[in-house]
């Protein structure tokens, strides 16, 4: 399948679609249809709410995916989870309480 910027018009300022390639390998997966269609999504949210809330943004991604069953069959697409790791893919800021901070070193 080819991609190209044009198909995210909602992009943040120097996202590309090689940098979420790059992030999703180093997380152990490759890109899929599906993974692209959850970035467009959290991109096209983000470009109309500023800094939305975890809560918010759950509640877009169901919506937006309810015919394929919502937020529940995000997480089988991303499994580390659509809103954490899509933000980290589509190139946004992370929501507070998205990232489980108990986890990881202590420092």
């Amino acid at each position: 399948m080819h991609m190209s910027i044009e198909s995210f018009p909602n992009a943040p300022q120097g996202w590309s679609i090689e940098e979420a390639e790059a992030v999703a390998k180093s997380d152990g997966f490759t890109m899929r249809e599906e993974h692209w269609q959850l970035v467009g999504a959290l991109q096209e949210y983000y470009h109309k709410v500023e800094q939305p809330k975890l809560r918010q943004v759950k509640d877009a991604l169901d919506e937006k995916f309810h015919a394929l069953g919502g937020i529940k069959y995000l997480h089988q697409v991303v499994p580390a989870g659509p809103v954490a790791e899509g933000c980290k893919l589509a190139g946004l800021k992370v929501p507070a309480g998205a990232v489980d901070q108990s986890f990881g070193s202590v420092a």
